[in-house]
């Protein structure tokens, strides 16, 4: 079937809002999004794919982390230094564990809209739509708050351009010179196990640096040691915004999304006969599939069929996430049947969702034991079925947060409401993110072994 950039529209579509007020005010401000400057650039986005292709062929390792749902509230320079600074540190130990490139996405600059289980919530009695993300509604409960605000998707454009303003200043302007390694430290981290064994890899890092320009290679002289190539990610939901900043690249004729790198569509938005994957079908940039226990081995054929049909590596990224007691089981049928048909993906894992449980004190979080337990049960499940575990998809912050219980730090149920500041779901905070890194990087050298 012929594809255009609306052609979504005359498909199902779960999780798009319908209940907007006016929705001439939608249309209108769509049409003014079409006419905005690209977030990214479509010769990006093939320099993400050419990455992934690497990772797809076992050369490299993706490493995908971000907040769950950015906000307005929280939208602050720091915040994304902080977020950019906890990846490249995770960069670094994944790099020197797995002796291999770590290719960096972000769930930033555009991740603000989220599929909710129920289109309304009642508290005291009072029923309102839920909260579906800053670039919907609004996290207050009132009627004027939750109603739709299309106006609220011109504010996101704007807080996505000046993230990748601020995040491309630092991939490239000196910050994520390898020779700051040490800069890189968080300071809440200090005198706890992560502290420590960041500062050993520092120095190991800083002398082989020290060494190489002994020989006379210059650090200034080497792209790599200078700068990072980082992409923006996020779930691509609201397929009007989506649409919107839909482009042709001039130099192919192709069609690009240019609101991120790379997409991904949800595991309740993956109908081969859906809008979102009729949307993504038609753009060239990376795609993720989010694969949970409800999916079958032939639809994932299905829309491998559909999203990639040439069978390109570096397109398709399937990212696993059935919870920490169902990985075993869920997993192998399907990478069986894909790599028993040669399909070219990338395998990642996003331990996160399928492990969120509510807490005595009603707060939602995850275990750290369980987001462990479901990545180490990937990487041996991949490794059994001769697959490359090829990636990682954390929620996470830079933010000293406790949202996620244990880890090194221990944070227990009471530890929960002294720094629960998700406007969703719950993040792993900067210590244990690194913590999982660490841990990551350890199984990679025992397979080089």
């Amino acid at each position: 079937m012929t594809w255009t950039r609306d052609s979504w529209r005359e498909r199902p579509a779960k999780h798009i809002p319908d209940d907007y007020p006016n929705p001439d005010a939608v249309a209108a401000v769509e049409a003014e999004l079409s006419t905005y400057p690209p977030l990214v650039f479509a010769g990006e986005a093939r320099r993400l794919r050419a990455s992934l292709a690497e990772v797809a062929a076992g050369k490299a390792f993706l490493l995908q982390g971000g907040d769950c749902a950015e906000s307005f509230k929280e939208f602050h320079p720091n915040n994304i230094r902080d977020t950019f600074r906890v990846l490249l540190q995770m960069a670094v130990a994944l790099t020197f564990g797995a002796a291999m490139p770590v290719v960096k996405v972000g769930r930033i600059a555009g991740q603000f809209a989220k599929p909710r289980s129920s289109p309304v919530e009642t508290i005291d009695g009072v029923t309102l739509p839920s909260y579906r993300g800053d670039n919907i509604n609004s996290q207050k409960f009132s009627a004027d708050a939750r109603a739709p605000d299309p106006q609220r998707l011109l504010k996101a454009y704007g807080q996505a351009a000046a993230t990748l303003n601020l995040i491309r200043a630092f991939a490239t302007g000196g910050y994520a010179d390898l020779r700051n390694v040490h800069k890189w430290n968080l300071e809440f981290v200090s005198g706890n196990a992560q502290e420590d064994r960041y500062r050993v890899l520092a120095d190991k890092i800083s002398e082989a640096l020290t060494f190489m320009e002994a020989c006379g290679v210059l650090g200034e002289d080497i792209r790599a040691l200078r700068e990072v190539n980082f992409y923006t990610s996020h779930e691509a939901l609201l397929l009007g915004y989506e649409a919107a900043m839909t482009r042709v690249d001039s130099t192919t004729g192709d069609w690009y999304d240019t609101s991120a790198h790379m997409l991904w569509i949800g595991d309740r938005t993956r109908q081969p006969d859906g809008a979102h994957v009729e949307f993504c079908r038609g753009v060239e940039n990376p795609i993720g599939i989010k694969c949970g226990p409800s999916l079958e081995p032939d639809e994932l054929l299905t829309l491998l069929d559909i999203l990639n049909p040439k069978n390109e590596a570096g397109r398709i990224v399937l990212i696993a996430r059935f919870g920490a007691d169902n990985a075993s089981a869920g997993l192998p049928p399907l990478l069986q049947k894909v790599q028993g048909e040669g399909r070219e993906v990338v395998w990642s894992c996003d331990p996160m969702h399928g492990n969120t449980i509510k807490a005595s004190s009603g707060y939602k979080t995850r275990p750290f034991d369980a987001i462990l337990s479901e990545v180490n049960t990937f990487v041996d499940v991949c490794r059994a079925e001769g697959a490359h575990p090829g990636g990682v998809h954390f929620e996470m912050t830079g933010q000293n947060v406790t949202e996620c219980l244990g880890g090194s730090q221990e944070i227990s149920e009471a530890d929960l409401s002294s720094r629960y500041h998700t406007h969703c779901d719950p993040r792993l905070n900067a210590t244990q993110s690194l913590e999982l890194a660490y841990i990551l990087a350890d199984r990679f050298k025992e397979f080089r072994k």
